[in-house]
């Protein structure tokens, strides 16, 4: 990843590379920032800045070859970079990300789960089978694979970590509501889902106090 963009640039070329696949897939040659600003409400002059730290200029008032952005965004973000995970936590939200197919789009490529519950473990889910969690350091080795998506419950969340890192992972997308405690060797990524979801909520209030 390019240490140049920031974790929110980051963010926000994702979202315009969805916008792009979209306009590619309608057969729209061009798209204008002021187009990409008005979908997600920001300001057009943030969607030309992140443009311009890809080295990208747009033609003047026409915009942007929506193919050779969306092809840039790719390269930049190291879309075709296959990046091999496990999911530690086969339970519903596991289950689920296991399922969803788009994570390949970005070579994300998510190749077993892993649980302890003998009800799970043998299991296949979208083609991806269920391990016991013990077999998991020796295939982390084996498989060179250096980051697990943690969705098990909140009381194992720290337990689990500390298994994973004696094991080999270096990067943990910790969806689990539990602040991590890792060493500086391995990098972890909190998806608060709840704190987002409080988000939104609290804008809908402000909205409707508004009217």
């Amino acid at each position: 990843m390019n240490k140049f963009l920031s974790d929110k640039v980051i963010n926000r070329l994702t979202l315009y590379h969805s916008i792009l696949t979209d306009y590619l897939e309608k057969g729209t040659e061009y798209i204008s920032s002021p187009q990409i600003a008005d979908l997600l409400h920001i300001d057009n002059t943030q969607v030309r800045k992140d443009i311009a730290k890809l080295k990208y200029k747009g033609k003047c008032k026409v915009g942007y070859k929506t193919k050779e952005l969306k092809s840039l965004i790719e390269e930049t973000l190291k879309f075709k970079t296959v990046k091999k995970a496990y999911i530690v936590g086969a339970g519903n939200l596991g289950m689920a990300l296991a399922k969803y197919d788009n994570f390949e789009a970005y070579g994300f490529n998510i190749s077993a789960l892993f649980d302890n519950s003998f009800m799970k473990i043998g299991s296949v889910i979208n083609g991806k089978k269920v391990y016991d969690i013990d077999k998991l350091p020796e295939m982390t080795k084996l498989n060179n694979v250096k980051i697990v998506i943690l969705t098990v419950p909140r009381q194992f969340a720290q337990d689990v970590t500390d298994f994973l890192v004696k094991s080999g992972i270096k990067y943990i997308w910790n969806f689990t509501p539990c602040v991590l405690n890792v060493p500086s060797s391995v990098q972890v990524w909190n998806e608060n889902l709840i704190g987002n979801f409080l988000q939104f909520t609290v804008k809908q209030s402000e909205n409707i106090f508004e009217l």
